[in-house]
């Protein structure tokens, strides 16, 4: 009799502390836990050491308020009949403590219900757009994907953090035409600074051309202004010392002294033969007839 009865105190025992064990509950921060009492809502276990009826009471749900992301990856049309993926990144959270009670009692799956819309609204703004004009207005999709959420997920208890469009996706041929345009402008660009460049320096060295000839035609100018000068002094030498001799004797001298240095000249071109006209019997009659004149001056100043 002593045994059963040591018996039924054991099973008393262990019987009252499982049930204990059964009754705590321990909520970590930033958790909400929603208690039903058959299958009715009762109350909320806030963080920390808690406890419930067992087998009467039961957890019927835990709800984090921390913020969690949802990613929406949506499909649709630009106005330029481009299809594009673009992916929508939905920040949110359970406001507070309050909100927990709708956001699970009344959505049976909150993040089925934000999905759809954004798909409505992406679907709603893309088509109205090129794809050009989807890429520069990311920010005005993601404040409509935004405002949408947060107008209809608030009366849920959701507060909507951030709706951000984080990629748009075109067709793999898509990306290749543009790239093979942005290829083709950089080549465009490219040529033109090459020929802009080329243009300078034509530019540059015409003006240098330009310089040189300038200084050139001043340079031949005073060489003949200084032969015109040197011409004009020996023929008035010459004709002072020597009446017989007239200024045109003088010239051709000059002449054939010049014709004489040419000549000369063409000594330093190498390996070249030219042929050149030489009319000696004029030089040889002009030269006798100077030299005459000369030796006549001479002796008429002798006797004199």
């Amino acid at each position: 009799m002593t045994s059963d009865f040591n018996i039924m105190w054991v099973v008393g025992a262990l019987i009252v502390v499982l049930l204990l064990i059964a009754s705590v509950r321990i909520v970590p921060q930033q958790s909400v836990y929603l208690v039903e009492l058959f299958g009715r809502y009762r109350r909320m276990l806030t963080p920390g050491l808690n406890f419930i009826i067992p087998l009467i009471e039961q957890v019927a749900h835990k709800q984090s308020m921390r913020t969690r992301q949802l990613d929406v990856d949506v499909e649709t049309k630009t106005n330029d009949n481009v299809f594009v993926i673009v992916r929508v990144s939905v920040q949110y959270r359970v406001s507070n403590e309050t909100s927990v009670y709708n956001a699970f009692y009344q959505l049976e799956n909150p993040e089925w219900q934000m999905q759809s819309y954004v798909f409505d609204t992406v679907r709603a703004q893309i088509p109205k757009q090129n794809l050009d004009a989807v890429f520069d207005n990311k920010d005005s999709i993601s404040k409509d994907v935004k405002e949408q959420l947060r107008d209809t997920m608030e009366e849920y208890g959701f507060e909507i953090i951030a709706s951000l469009v984080t990629d748009i996706d075109p067709d793999q041929s898509v990306k290749d035409s543009m790239n093979q345009i942005n290829a083709a402008e950089r080549e465009r660009r490219a040529a033109e600074h090459k020929a802009e460049a080329e243009k300078i320096m034509l530019v540059k060295q015409a003006e240098a051309d330009k310089e040189s000839k300038i200084l050139q035609g001043q340079g031949i100018a005073g060489q003949r202004l200084a032969i015109a000068e040197g011409l004009r002094d020996s023929i008035a030498m010459v004709t002072d010392q020597a009446n017989d001799i007239t200024s045109k004797d003088v010239i051709d001298l000059l002449k054939f002294t010049n014709y004489v240095d040419v000549l000369g000249s063409f000594d330093t071109a190498a390996s070249k033969v030219i042929m050149l006209p030489q009319p000696t019997g004029q030089l040889d009659s002009l030269s006798s007839d100077i030299l005459s004149a000369m030796e006549a001056a001479k002796d008429s100043k002798k006797d004199d």
